[in-house]
């Protein structure tokens, strides 16, 4: 219905006249529409590097789809309350600036996507053993490994972290888009990545639409510590990490956690990839929750 509304607004014309290639502008969106669809069922089976060019085109596409929808609805509202005005504007050229605002917003949207930012902050929590104060830890998630992002850009991240110097990295969940892609080869990047106290993982919904093993296996055979429903204890601090499929479920999550048996009186980090269920985790001791899964909110209005 979208590509529909795109094409009745661009080809629409008061004066009633045609508009010039019709046809092949429905033909193009007829394609679009299900470019997306089409691309993502392919990504499941296969890895080529035609694949994932037309994988990354439905993506920027069903992105940018959302700005043009809001460009094409814009237009028809000026376009109706100027009629009830009695005000003549052209409604086409109304479209065209619309629509190109639209592309520009969506081409901001690609740029900002692969603009990677270093928050920075500070963390205090109760009974902290001594060791670990001053200690400074590195959280990232949801790289989305597959046709878009590849093993370049996980070593510009790796590199981007190891700069900080951190003493520990928590890696929340979603290190694998889910589509297919050579497990073990893109997890290599991460045997780089090293700090003095662990690198820890936590598996997303996306390592999990399926059997999640190829993807642990190659995690862990890179040397990162990949956590399942346990903890770890490093100097005194409780480090624990529960999967996703066991804590989208409040009763699932609170079981977790309490076969998990962390210690109340001394602090202790929680690794799970999404920060649904906030106060199950505090009612079950922990002290700090590190989540990923939101990607900072996307962008609106699908935030």
């Amino acid at each position: 219905m979208t590509h529909l509304l795109l094409y009745e607004t661009w080809t629409f014309s008061p004066s009633g006249s045609a508009t010039a290639g019709a046809f092949w502008i429905k033909l193009a969106l007829g394609f679009l529409s299900v470019s997306f669809v089409a691309a993502s069922l392919l990504a499941f089976r296969y890895t080529n590097a035609g694949l994932r060019a037309f994988y990354r085109a439905a993506a920027v596409w069903l992105g940018l789809l959302t700005f043009l929808f809001a460009g094409a609805v814009s237009s028809w509202i000026i376009f109706g309350v100027a009629r009830l005005a009695g005000v003549d504007v052209n409604f086409h050229r109304t479209v065209e600036l619309l629509f190109g605002a639209a592309a520009l917003t969506g081409l901001f949207g690609v740029f900002n996507a692969s603009w990677t930012r270093i928050t920075r902050t500070t963390v205090r929590l109760a009974n902290l053993p001594a060791a670990w104060r001053g200690r400074r830890a590195a959280l990232i998630s949801d790289l989305h490994l597959g046709p878009v992002r590849n093993g370049r850009f996980l070593r510009r991240m790796i590199a981007k972290i190891l700069k900080e110097e951190p003493d520990a990295i928590f890696i929340a969940g979603d290190l694998y888009d889910g589509t297919a892609i050579d497990a073990r080869r893109a997890a290599e990047p991460l045997n780089k990545l090293v700090a003095p106290h662990g690198v820890y993982f936590v598996a997303g919904n996306h390592e999990q639409f399926g059997d999640d093993r190829k993807y642990l296996h190659a995690i862990a055979a890179a040397g990162v510590r990949v956590l399942s429903n346990e903890k770890v204890e490093v100097d005194g601090l409780q480090i624990a990490g529960v999967p996703y499929r066991n804590a989208v479920q409040d009763g699932q999550f609170a079981s977790a956690l309490d076969a998990i048996r962390l210690d109340r009186g001394r602090a202790s980090i929680l690794l799970t990839h999404a920060p649904d269920h906030p106060e199950i985790a505090e009612a079950a001791g922990v002290s700090l929750q590190l989540s990923g899964h939101t990607h900072v909110g996307q962008f609106i209005p699908w935030s």
